[in-house]
């Protein structure tokens, strides 16, 4: 669950979106397409890399998308030629030369940037070209399900710039473990949508033709599931995630027999044993 400031914060950033149409982002498209959102990150001139701006429209955009009833799945892309080649570095730079609270906070807005995309509670696909460095593969990692193109670059290439990878490193070590960050964290080489693959930090690697049909196979399978047993699932991984087993037993116990009470999962029990589709996939 979020804590009251992290809920605080997602509310008034929705409330934001609301008052404005999905047009006005400055730096994103948004569109929807039925239950489908797509969000793209839109500064194709410099890589799609993220300033002040992106930060704050992208916490706003996956807000929005928690509070949004027709929105079932979120599909993460860039326009241009690349997804994102992270952090815009001349943004970087004008954070470095602020006071140190003021430069504190700007590292903070851009964390629960990545935190927003996490705990989104609606599933999240990455559609990822190009280059995804840095924060781009950051965002890479804080997504639910990435796919990408097999030459498609990757690095957490910070350590080059005399910095290090700390925001997006909680989401990094998530997905691919301490021992391969240890490698790439300090050294900051570049690898390719194979090798993203075989760390774990993409679901699949596809020649560029068939990336598109890999993330609307992804959506479709989503789609197919309750709406309501997807946002548990992603709460029950991170609830039981680092408890032991038997730990665990009392927690899981608990959810599954008030889960199967609910009325999605009546559905979902009926319209298996009547060899239907159930009401969400009408």
């Amino acid at each position: 669950m979020l804590a009251a400031a992290d809920k605080s914060v997602a509310i008034r950033s929705a409330a934001r979106f609301h008052a404005r149409t999905m047009s006005s982002y400055q730096t994103l498209e948004v569109t929807s397409d039925g239950p489908i959102l797509h969000v793209r990150l839109n500064r194709p001139d410099v890589r799609n890399a993220f300033n002040g701006t992106v930060v704050e429209e992208l916490s706003a955009a996956f807000a929005a998308a928690d509070i949004d009833p027709k929105a079932r799945v979120v599909v993460l892309a860039g326009n241009g030629k690349s997804f994102s080649a992270g952090a815009d570095l001349a943004w970087m730079q004008e954070q470095a030369d602020l006071p140190p609270e003021k430069n504190e906070r700007g590292a903070d807005r851009m964390a629960r940037m990545f935190l927003a995309i996490a705990r989104c509670k609606k599933p999240v696909v990455a559609r990822i070209h190009g280059h995804a460095l840095g924060g781009g593969t950051g965002l890479t990692a804080a997504v639910d399900l990435a796919f990408c193109t097999e030459d498609c670059l990757f690095g957490l290439t910070e350590v080059k710039l005399g910095i290090v990878p700390a925001v997006i490193s909680p989401f990094v070590l998530q997905k691919i473990g301490v021992g391969r960050a240890r490698t790439l964290f300090l050294t900051g080489e570049r690898f390719d949508g194979r090798e993203a693959q075989r760390i774990g930090l993409v679901q699949r690697a596809v020649p560029e033709a068939e990336l598109d049909a890999a993330v609307q196979k992804a959506v479709a399978e989503l789609l197919s599931a309750g709406p309501a047993a997807v946002a548990s699932a992603k709460e029950l991984i991170r609830a039981v995630g680092h408890l032991s087993l038997e730990d665990a037993i009392p927690v899981t116990s608990k959810w599954i027999a008030g889960l199967r009470a609910t009325p999605e999962a009546r559905e979902g029990f009926a319209a298996f044993l009547g060899k239907r589709k159930p009401n969400w996939m009408a």
